[in-house]
């Protein structure tokens, strides 16, 4: 829901300073009316497309990593560690995966299959060693 809130506001202003409706938000962002009302109501199977949240992000003139971590991804700011140096190469894995989830040239599918696989793993019990 904070990303709920962080559009509702970012909607209220761009009212408010703008003068815009929702439909001026929508032609402004590139993010379709029914998109900015699913967002409003905190529904989505999937995180929102990352294009489209930078694209909102970019036209309003609001930080993405605020929207990110609405979200509750890393922004591009550095992961921080909890184990040591054997963690490091974790970062890049994330913001590549990242990258491919915005990537407006990977297919949909593939978005879905790299989403499913997260879901599955942050499901996953923790094992721990000895």
């Amino acid at each position: 829901m904070a990303f709920a809130r962080f559009v509702r506001r970012a909607i209220d202003d761009a009212r408010e300073e703008r003068g815009w409706t929702v439909t001026d938000l929508a032609t402004h962002t590139g993010v379709g009316r029914s998109t900015v009302f699913r967002w409003l109501a905190g529904d989505w199977q999937d995180y929102p497309e990352l294009a489209k949240v930078r694209g909102f992000c970019a036209a309003l003139d609001l930080p993405v990593a605020a929207a990110f971590r609405a979200l509750g991804l890393p922004d591009a700011g550095p992961v921080p560690r909890r184990r040591g140096a054997e963690d490091a190469p974790v970062e890049a894995d994330v913001r590549v995966i990242l990258e491919r989830l915005a990537d407006p040239t990977v297919p949909t599918e593939e978005k879905h299959h790299i989403r499913d696989l997260l879901r599955y793993l942050a499901r996953r019990p923790v094992r721990r060693a000895g």
